[in-house]
């Protein structure tokens, strides 16, 4: 999901840069926290235990959350459309979510904000296997290609495909749910929007199927973080401490990820018994640069302003957005990143 930068889209990122800086205000800088009893904290994941969660295990298993006061419970969500709404609800303190779905939230009257990427960059990719003949989106014409069914995927493979040349006329949309591999396999589809170059990429290249696979942001998308940490908009305003004593355990846990990889993808397994410790470990390896932000001098988590603004123009432009993003509080801020606040 993202694409273009226009002067009006650039005027939005400032606005939103000064409501973030407005946000951060609320809160005064703490980075030396600890606790004489762990505070029980409930983090409901976006999906089951897998190889984007490492940090968040990984700092469970080394005690970082207790060493700052926090008992941290990671949840494991139903259906993926519910950790928002628990959220919002009261029913956890923290979810994982995805940009996309923070801003639609969030248009829908929901009390939410982002306050630290897990990825820093869209994980969602066109994926076709070598006898589709996909070499890229220009080749979709006169294919059938399946998603989700989420709405703002097909806004994305439209929009890939405009900037591709294409008409979105000329190639067939199906939803097949979560069988994303599947459907493929089977020859349902020629290709499908949704599945992940960390998750599904990496499955087709463990089975041997050597799959073509192009990131929706180097398709004609706008940039974004697919993965967020949300809290309710109170809780950033009165629990600041305890985001920033979460943030700081949670970046050791995502240096102890980088330290040793194979330690972390047998932390998956063990809370996810069903999940393969090859695809975890290669999954982890490869999303590891992509936690990373792009300037090596901002901090774990950073979330950028601009790359915000332009990914929630982009939204209400195609339309999957009610009200303008610019207006009111921004949909994220960095506040409670170590060495970030006043």
């Amino acid at each position: 999901m993202r694409n273009v930068l226009t002067r009006r889209t650039l005027g939005r990122a400032s606005l939103l840069l000064a409501l973030a800086l407005c946000l951060a205000a609320c809160g005064a800088k703490q980075d030396v926290i600890s606790a004489a009893s762990a505070k029980r904290f409930t983090v409901m994941l976006d999906w089951f235990p897998n190889a984007d969660h490492a940090p968040l295990y990984a700092a469970i298993a080394h005690g970082y959350f207790r060493a700052v006061g926090l008992d941290v419970e990671p949840i494991v969500p139903s259906e993926t459309a519910e950790p928002l709404k628990l959220l919002a609800a009261g029913k956890v303190d923290m979810a994982i979510s995805y940009e996309p779905e923070v801003l639609l939230a969030r248009d829908e009257g929901l009390k939410v904000v982002s306050i630290a990427a897990l990825v820093q960059r869209p994980l969602t990719s066109i994926i076709a296997l070598p006898e589709a003949h996909v070499e890229s989106v220009a080749q979709l014409a006169g294919k059938t290609v399946g998603t989700a069914g989420i709405p703002y995927q097909a806004a994305e493979l439209r929009a890939a495909l405009q900037n591709a040349g294409v008409s979105p006329a000329k190639v067939r949309e199906v939803n097949v749910g979560f069988n994303l591999v599947p459907a493929m396999l089977s020859g349902k589809v020629d290709a499908t929007l949704g599945g992940y170059w960390n998750y599904e990429a990496i499955q087709l290249r463990l089975m041997h199927k050597h799959p073509v696979v192009i990131p929706v942001n180097e398709a004609g998308v706008p940039t974004y973080d697919e993965l967020v940490l949300v809290v309710r908009e109170g809780e950033a305003h009165t629990d600041g401490q305890d985001l920033r004593a979460f943030l700081q355990a949670l970046t050791r846990g995502e240096h102890a990820v980088r330290a040793d990889p194979a330690a972390a993808a047998k932390l998956i397994v063990e809370a996810n018994p069903s999940a393969e410790e090859r695809l975890q470990l290669d999954s982890i390896e490869q999303t590891l640069p992509a936690a990373q932000p792009a300037n090596a001098s901002d901090p774990y988590g950073w979330q950028e302003p601009s790359a915000w603004a332009t990914f929630a123009s982009w939204m209400y432009s195609h339309g999957l957005l009610q009200h303008n993003p610019s207006a009111g509080l921004p949909p994220f801020t960095n506040e409670f990143l170590p060495g970030q606040g006043i």
